[in-house]
């Protein structure tokens, strides 16, 4: 079982968090990483986050990263989102 936690912080407190389970076998675990966060966004009311070069890097290394305004195109009404591997 694949399971992603994510958070929006605003001001240190967390305004919205939820976790996201993915049970399929046939996908890897990048189709994992990313189908869950596009359904933390939906869940959240927000845009999918564009992955930038230095949240690829963190990722990889610590299994979690967060997005700022500058990984949203549109208006970004939180401090950060942060994801991280809870199980995989």
């Amino acid at each position: 079982m694949f399971r992603l936690s994510g958070k929006c912080v605003r001001h240190t407190k967390i305004i919205l968090n939820a976790v996201i389970n993915d049970e399929s076998r046939e996908k890897s675990r990048t189709e994992k990483v990313l189908g869950a966060v596009t359904a933390l966004a939906a869940e959240f009311d927000l845009p999918s986050p564009l992955w930038l070069e230095k949240n690829i890097r963190e990722f990889k290394r610590r299994a979690r990263t967060r997005f700022t305004a500058d990984n949203f195109l549109e208006v970004f009404p939180f401090d950060y989102m942060e994801i991280e591997v809870l199980e995989e």
